[in-house]
Parts: structure tokens; sequence; C-alpha cells
């Protein structure tokens, strides 16, 4: 229940009465979880034209950097998500449980505080200091304590206080850690705490002792493996982010026990020339496309496409084990020298995997697109397919562009270029719909077999990895829709337009670059792509780029829909990759449940926790992609430790007031530059322009600069670099005194203004 304000009334009254901006944000404050537009207006009791005034309010509010809005619901700059991970890390004078998000922003201060409120009806294990929880939270009403109280909603499995580390046996035979974490201390070792440890294995030690002088003592506690095998460098991100990686004994057993699925209940698509296009490396293959020519008068030149899945629902029942480990890992983890799966292999690769050839079960969705590109209808079908051929996009595109071989010469005119007829056509709609249109070419990494770094590319972007995008983006929106009309709640990934602070943030750079950015709160990502677009082919197109995507929200999954903003869709939902996402077999059950397609649908149980489901999947996402970017650091780091004092051509990707962060666009790794180190100038960080400048020349370096810098060390182990600027200092675009006269103008101008409204209240 939301809380009364005092003062506010309900019904008929109401309609006279309109809150104060006080009001409207003490009951934001304390109704999280109530906070939207409509729940504020039902508070209130405000109807009719009150509604457009409350709408104009919150707006204001914005724009005065007081709210920022999340999903559907308001919220005070700097606050907790309703649902959050948290890390429990002491207890107060009263012995209550406190806790800290376990992320959360450097530019947003100090983490907040929780306090964990216990239940006494509580059944769920009382989780205790150092572990992990998730929580719904809720400001604190009382003053002077914690900003925040929780309440556990679950606890994750208990961390213990280790930390990672080299065992290193020195030449006076003493053992020493050397440290993986760039803030990690050394450690010193006993024999008698060794626990059989060799030179060069990973070990997870934890501190026993730190006296006033000399290195703090440390415990081994498990030998993790030898640092000269392959896969070791992944081994380290594996175990510093606690990603699951073993599959427990029950689990491996229930997907041993697994058996084909049959054809009762589905629909016959055998003869439906299905294929499938991935890398050539791929191991899995969970979705297959067909497209041909529509035949109805009524569409002429459109074309039916078909997407078929993996119906990984089929296997993986509802509480199951395989069940309980898929939602504990959230997804699949890509690293360069190995896959840490969310399924074992007797489902990824095998039962699951459309394989060439084979009888596999498929839910999947026919899509008749208008000549423009235009979805005109679509249907769900849970199907048993058998995949035509096997294609890499290399393969697939080469096939098109004139060079087939044995594979494709048979299916270039039959079921290739219909493929491709139809991408031309979704290329059309896609052009109209206008999704943003960043420009950032992704990297990959070539191992040698000893699991070394051989080299780094950048992989061409061929037609046949946009066809899949393309169908792939349709069959979700696809999902989406299909659930929203059965009213059947389900997980979205949302992707919400950047706050206006970040908005503010990027006009306020491209003006220091002459470009300028429409006002208002309704962005969309055709006004980015037109600055793109500007810049395309000129020296600040790189910069741009990297500016206009660090504006960017991060993508989620929640149960509430906002939308897409990069794709520009209204409804969107992950339905393609169950092998490897989580969200997508909790599409997958809802649809099956919905369209009465099998007895496999989501549960009542799901469905009253998919917010809790929703903010688990969206942590071990994060939690993903933050171990991949560490292990690339770390082999390139390892690649380029015996190439010190070498000088290398860079790219400033990142300024902050402590230095620059240069990358080598050649390995797509980044160094770091202190600022003590650039001369003898004494350089001021910019913030708006993304910039260091010199206080007595003007001159110095920007966001996205090309640059030469010498490597002067590198920590492997750390993934680590140090480099030292080569490159002289250049003129920024704006002098620095008159950039600063207009960020003092404009601030005065708000002070002026923020005082008229105060009169006007």
């Amino acid at each position: 229940m939301a809380k009364r304000i005092p003062g506010s009334r309900g019904g008929d009254a109401s309609r006279s009465f309109r809150p104060s901006r006080e009001d409207i944000l003490r009951f934001i404050k304390e109704n999280p979880d109530q906070a939207g537009k409509r729940e504020l207006a039902r508070a209130f009791g405000l109807k009719g034209p009150d509604r457009v005034w409350l709408k104009d309010l919150l707006g204001e509010l914005q724009d005065e950097g007081l709210l920022e809005k999340r999903a559907k619901r308001f919220t005070r700059p700097g606050a907790l998500p309703h649902v959050v991970v948290l890390d429990i890390f002491s207890r107060d004078a009263d012995g209550l449980l406190l806790a800290r998000p376990t992320e959360w922003p450097e530019e947003n201060g100090a983490a907040p505080t929780v306090s964990i409120r216990p239940r006494r009806a509580d059944k769920a294990r009382v989780p205790g200091v150092g572990e992990r929880v998730l929580a719904k939270v809720f400001p604190a009403e009382e003053a002077g304590g914690p900003a925040y109280t929780g309440r556990v909603m679950k606890v994750f499995e208990k961390r213990r206080e280790a930390v990672l580390g080299v065992f290193r046996t020195l030449r006076d035979g003493t053992f020493r850690i050397e440290p993986v974490e760039r803030r990690q201390a050394e450690l010193i070792v006993d024999p008698d705490y060794a626990a059989n440890a060799k030179n060069g294995d990973l070990v997870e030690v934890e501190q026993v002792s730190s006296g006033r002088y000399g290195l703090p003592k440390a415990k081994v506690l498990t030998v993790l493996g030898s640092l000269e095998s392959e896969k070791a460098v992944s081994m380290i991100a594996i175990h510093a982010h606690d990603i699951p990686h073993i599959f427990p004994p029950e689990v491996l057993e229930e997907a041993e026990a697994a058996r084909p699925a049959t054809l009762q209940g589905r629909e016959d698509f055998r003869s439906l020339p299905l294929l499938t296009i991935d890398p050539a490396d791929a191991k899995d293959h969970d979705d297959a496309v067909h497209a041909e020519p529509d035949t109805d008068e009524k569409n002429l030149g459109g074309h039916i496409v078909t997407v078929a899945i993996a119906d990984v629902a089929a296997y993986i029942t509802v509480g199951s084990a395989l069940d309980r480990e898929a939602l504990k890992r959230g997804n699949s983890v890509y690293f360069p020298d190995r896959v840490v799966p969310m399924l074992p292999e007797r489902i990824s690769n095998d039962l699951c995997s459309l394989r060439e050839g084979e009888d596999r079960p498929a839910l999947a969705v026919r899509m008749t697109f208008s000549a423009e590109g235009r979805k005109v209808r679509h249907s769900f079908h849970r199907v048993m397919m058998r995949s035509v051929a096997k294609l890499a996009y290399t393969q697939a595109q080469a096939a098109i562009d004139g060079t087939t071989d044995d594979k494709t010469a048979p299916l270039l005119e039959t079921v290739l270029r219909p493929l491709w007829d139809a991408y031309t056509a979704l290329r059309r709609g896609r052009n109209e719909r206008a999704p943003l249109e960043l420009d950032l070419p992704e990297r990959k990494i070539l191992l040698k077999e000893d699991g070394t770094v051989d080299r780094v590319i950048v992989p061409d972007r061929l037609d046949a990895h946009k066809l899949i995008e393309e169908f792939m983006i349709q069959a979700n929106v696809a999902a989406a829709e299909t659930l929203e009309a059965k009213r059947q709640p389900l997980i979205y990934r949302i992707h919400d337009a950047p706050s206006l602070a970040k908005q503010e943030s990027l006009r306020e750079f491209l003006q220091t670059i002459g470009l300028s950015l429409a006002h208002g709160a309704q962005m969309k990502p055709s006004s980015f792509n037109g600055i793109l677009s500007r810049v395309s082919g000129s020296d600040q197109e790189a910069l741009v780029n990297e500016v206009v995507l660090r504006t960017q929200s991060q993508a989620v999954y929640a149960p509430e829909n906002i939308g897409h903003f990069g794709l520009n869709l209204r409804r969107y939902a992950h339905f393609t990759s169950p092998i490897r996402r989580y969200a997508d077999l909790i599409v997958h059950r809802a649809l099956i449940g919905a369209l009465g397609l099998g007895k496999e649908g989501i549960s009542k149980g799901e469905e009253e926790r998919l917010e809790e489901i929703s903010a688990l999947i969206s942590a071990t996402e994060r939690r993903a992609m933050a171990a991949e970017r560490e292990t690339v650091d770390r082999l390139i780091a390892a690649h380029l430790a015996t190439r010190v004092e070498e000088a290398f051509h860079g790219r400033i990707s990142g300024v902050t007031k402590a230095g620059l962060f240069v990358q080598l666009p050649q390995y797509g790794a980044d160094g770091f530059i202190p600022v003590s180190s650039l001369g003898d100038d004494y350089y001021m960080f910019d913030e708006a322009a993304r910039a260091l400048f010199g206080e007595r020349s003007g001159k110095g370096y920007q966001l996205a600069d090309s640059v030469e810098v010498k490597l002067v060390e590198v920590t492997p182990l750390a993934g680590s670099m140090r480099f030292e600027m080569l490159s002289e200092p250049k003129p920024l675009p704006g002098s620095k005194q008159s950039f600063h006269k207009a960020r003092r103008g404009k601030s005065q101008s708000r002070r002026t203004q923020s005082r008229g409204r105060a009169r006007r209240r």
C-alpha cells in the first residue's frame, strides 16, 4: 500500500488539489515500488488536466536533476533499484546486518548502506557477514542511519573470504603469493600453509595475519591449477567472479538421462529446408532460418520468414536440478580460450543443437512481411525440424557473392537467394525504424595451441551476419507481441533512453566541437544517428561514436516493459538463444503455456518470481561481461610483456582526473598514463570536453585522440599496462577560457530560473 501523504485527498475532492513538489518527491522516496506516473496520479487523486500538470511537473523535476526515470518508475538520482544484489559486510550496534550494493558506479560517490531487516516468518536461510543476497530495498524512514532497509529475497551460496593469486617459490626457498588483482598486496606463505602448491599454481588463499612490519601472511585454501596449463587465464576470471563452472553430479545425471523428444504433439516441419548459419567454430546451433516469397496476391512482393529455435523447454523442466543450475548461471560465458556453458553438453551440443540432417524439436515462428519490410502477421508452432545444412557465415556469403562449394551450390537458388531477398525487404523496414547505428568494430582474439595470443583480428561485418541478426530481432519482437496479446507475464529485454543528465553531458561535449543536440526528453535513436552521420569520415568520427556509446543506458531484463531504445522497438523479449540465456528459456515456457503448446509451460511460481529472476540474470550478465573483458586484458598484457619500451599507436579511450586510458586498436586492450607523467604543465580535467588540458598552454589530450605511446610496465596477471605519452599535446576545440565562461553563464542562468520557480511556488 502506498503511504498517504498528509494533505492529500482522494476521490472527487482531489480535483482542485495539486500536491507540492515536496509531496511528490517524498512519495517517490517512500514508495519506490509505486512511483510511476499512473501510481502518482492515483495516490493524489489527479484526473483530467491535473494529470497533464503532473506530467509537466515530473519533466521539470527531471530537468533540474531531482528525479531520474528508470523503466516506468521515477526515483531520486543515485538511488538504488527496488530489487538489487547486495554484499553483507558488517553488523550494527544492534546486531542487524549491514550491506552495500555489489555493483555501484564510481561517479555516484560512496555506495549507500542497507540495513537488512530480518523477518521471523522467513523460512529461507538467514544470511551472515560476507554473503551475497538478492533483496528488495526501501528508503529508511529514520535519519542518521543507513540510507535503506532491505528484505532478503534470496541468499546466494556462501562466499569465502578468499583472494586469488599465483604461488611463487623464490630462490631462497620462501613462498610468495603474486596478486592477480591490481590493488591486491603481495603475501607471504609459511611452509605449513602451502598445501602442496607448486611454483606457478593458481591458488585461493586467505590472509591469516598482518603484522606491523613486513608483508602480510596467507594460507593456501585451494590449488586451482597451473598457470602453465591451457585455459589458465580465464580460470582467474572464473574464480574472481564466482562463476559456476563445474556441473554438480545430479545435474549431469539429469542431462544424461534425457531422451530425444518425439513427434507427438508437434507439427512436422522436417520437409521445410531450414538451415543454420553460424560462426565457423560454433559447437552448438540453436537457430535455423528459412524464407520464401509470399504467394498471397494481397501481399505482392512480400515474404514468409520462418525462424526455428531449439526447444530447450522440452528438456529443462521447472524446478529440476538442470533448471536450478541454469538459473544460477544465468547465461553462458564466452572466453577466448573456453566457454562456460549454461547447460551441460548433452543438452546444448547434442539434444538441443539443430544438427544437419537430424530430427530436432523446435519452437518456430512464421512471420509474413510486406515488400517494404513491415510485419503483416506471425504465428508460433511447436515443431519437429531437420536442418538441410550447417553453414558458416563466410560460406553463405561467398555463395551469394558467386563462389559456391559442394554444399552451397545445390542450395543457392532454392534456399539461400530467397533468404537474401527477404533480408533485402527487412532491411527496408529496419531503415525506416532507424535503430541506433554505432560504428564500433568488434575484435576477436585468436589463440595458439598453448592458449597464448596468436593475433587479434577484426572480422568482416558481412550481410550474412546482418541477415541472421535482423531475423532474430523480428522473432524476438513477435514473441513479446504474442505474450502481451495473451496477457501472459514475461521477461522483457529493455533498454531505457539516456537519462536527461547524460543527454545534457553529451550536449555540452558536442558544443566543444561545434555540434548541437536538440533539447527535449523524447530523444530518439535517429537524433543520435543524425549526429553520427555529420561526423562520418571526419577526424572526430571515433570520438563522437565513443561518447554517444557512453551516453546510452545499459540494457537489462525486467518484467515491466519500457521498450528497447537502441533498437527503437516498443516490445522486445529474448527468445532466440535458450541454450545460452535463461531469459529465453522463460520466454519459451511462457509461449508454450499461453498458446497451449504442451505441458512445459511457465509455472505460477515462476510468474510470481519474474522480478527476482530478472534481477538475477541481469546480474549474471554483467558478471559475464566483466569476466570476459578482464580475461582479454590479461591475455593481451601477457602477449605484450616482452615488448616493454616499444612504441605503439593508440587511441585515448578514457579521461579521468588521474590520467588517461589508452587503447591499442591493434589489440583492443587498454593501458594507463598517470597525469603526473604528462609533462611540466599542470593538467586540469575538463569533464564536458572529456579532456585533460594544460593550465598554462591550454593544450591537451581528448577522448578518442590518436596518440603514440611507449609501453613502460606490464603486469600480465592483473591485466594492466602502463604507458608513457610520446605525442605532444594539441590545441583543443574551443579555448578553456571561453568554455568555462559558458559553463559559468549556464550555471548562473539555471540558478536564476530556480529562484523564479521558487517565487512562483
